[in-house]
């Protein structure tokens, strides 16, 4: 039963329906609606797990695994979980597991370009509207062939970083001699193909890793080997299409579709595991201007993202090239059912005194941010009143009754801004003009309505609040 036709009624009806508590829910009723809405795990009732509920457990099991297999690359605090959807488009519920980034390395690299790219890899971190958006995995490359040189790339990768690894070589000789160094640090395997897929199944057992299943451009052959991989007792797969850069890009995003919707809309449980890009592939031709292979491996990550790819096997290392990326891929994967907010509040910003501005916004995380760069680019000594609107930008909070002239004065009165300054001016947004008098009545301070967008900030301080407050200063108010 899809997710988003599931009740939690119908879980209820599983469930031990003790209502002892031991979930952290006040009964049962309540825990089946976070299993329905999947803030909740069936590991989390104690009661379950016992023997005598076993039937149950399984039958629950049945109805809330997601259709796409989650997988668990890594160990520890950095493992990475790919996979584990449940709908083909974000608004019929949400994304759960944001499409992994690895980068690569290569066993012909000299010891400090590859120690270099790992350890640039790892580091890499940009914060985008209050979250801190990473690289997730190092893919080690097997391109010389020879299982002394794999080992070597694969043991320095891992004494330089704790990320999840993708080890790729199509020779089960070399896969074997890196799965002896860091086996159980639980890393991919790639790739499982039609000529090596006995060998490098019996690797994936006897390490207990998952297994890449690979067949590029060929659909029926993928189905194929996932079905005969399952019945020798591989369970944790991860399925590779092919990845086309140029002429066969049409057929690369027909591929990705066409698996998840088989996996999700028509129950193939063959196909029912993550999907595996390369964007790599934009390297295969180097470019004069390595530009341009950036610039198409980027757009390529980007297609793959919005087509459903779990996980994503890059080359470059440029800012330009991937900031793109894994800000698209927070977009897509934020949950469309809770808006992106930050802690209502006082802001400071500089040091402001007791004559400095007081200003509000929301506390939607894109608006407040976007007004604490302009503040901060304005170097202004200012406070700022962070009003919670539920997470919801100015405009709409106002034309939805989240923001009202209410919410502003109890904000005023809760945070004591009151305390902070000897005047009683509040600066409001140019966007929430409409209720000015309103919130002048209910918090008696004097409303100054500011621009329209928070870039002109700046130039509202320099003139409108620094003739306002000279006045106030001059008459001793």
């Amino acid at each position: 039963m899809p997710a988003k036709e599931l009740s939690p009624i119908d879980v209820y009806k599983l469930l031990p329906r003790t209502n002892c508590k031991k979930c952290g829910e006040p009964n049962c009723m309540s825990f089946a609606a976070k299993l329905v809405a999947r803030e909740a795990t069936l590991q989390q009732c104690p009661v379950l797990l016992e023997e005598k509920y076993r039937p149950q457990f399984e039958k629950l099991w049945d109805l809330l695994k997601p259709p796409v297999r989650g997988v668990e690359v890594g160990v520890g605090d950095r493992k990475v979980v790919i996979g584990g959807e449940y709908v083909v488009h974000r608004h019929e519920f949400t994304y759960f597991h944001p499409t992994a980034i690895a980068i690569d390395v290569s066993d012909e690299m000299e010891e400090g370009v590859l120690v270099e790219r790992v350890e640039k890899t790892s580091n890499f971190c940009y914060e985008y509207i209050g979250m801190k958006l990473y690289l997730d995995m190092i893919a080690v490359r097997s391109s010389s062939n020879d299982p002394r040189r794999f080992e070597w790339a694969v043991k320095k990768t891992a004494e330089t970083t704790d990320l999840p690894l993708i080890l790729c070589s199509l020779n089960p000789s070399v896969m074997e001699q890196g799965l002896a160094v860091v086996g159980e640090r639980r890393p991919l395997i790639y790739a499982a193909t039609r000529d090596n897929w006995g060998e490098m199944a019996d690797l994936a057992l006897m390490y207990k890793c998952p297994l890449v299943v690979s067949a590029p451009n060929d659909v029926k052959l993928l189905r194929s080997l996932t079905t005969t991989l399952l019945k020798y007792g591989v369970e944790d797969l991860v399925l590779d299409p092919g990845t086309y850069a140029d002429e066969g890009l049409a057929d690369t995003l027909d591929n990705f579709t066409m698996l998840r919707l088989s996996a999700i809309r028509e129950g193939d449980e063959a196909l029912g595991f993550p999907l595996l890009g390369a964007p790599i592939v934009a390297w295969s031709r180097r470019e004069e201007d390595p530009t341009l292979n950036e610039w198409k491996e980027s757009y390529l990550a980007s297609m793959l993202i919005v087509r459903y790819a779990d996980l994503l096997i890059m080359h470059t290392l440029s800012g330009w090239a991937l900031l793109p990326v894994v800000i698209l891929r927070q977009n897509i994967y934020t949950d469309p059912r809770k808006p992106v907010s930050v802690e209502p509040g006082v802001r400071t910003f500089g040091e402001p005194d007791e004559w400095s501005p007081v200003m509000f916004t929301t506390n939607f995380a894109l608006t407040y941010y976007t007004v604490a760069s302009d503040v901060q680019s304005a170097k202004a000594d200012a406070y700022l009143l962070v009003v919670d609107s539920e997470g919801i930008s100015v405009e709409s909070a106002i034309a939805g009754r989240k923001l009202t002239a209410d919410t502003v004065a109890e904000a005023v009165r809760n945070f004591k801004v009151g305390d902070l300054v000897k005047h009683r001016l509040l600066i409001i947004p140019g966007r929430a003009a409409r209720i000015s008098g309103e919130i002048e009545d209910l918090t008696g301070w004097r409303v100054l309505v500011g621009p329209i967008d928070s870039s002109g900030i700046g130039k509202f301080l320099g003139t409108k609040w620094k003739e306002e407050i000279s006045k106030i200063k001059g008459s001793g108010e």
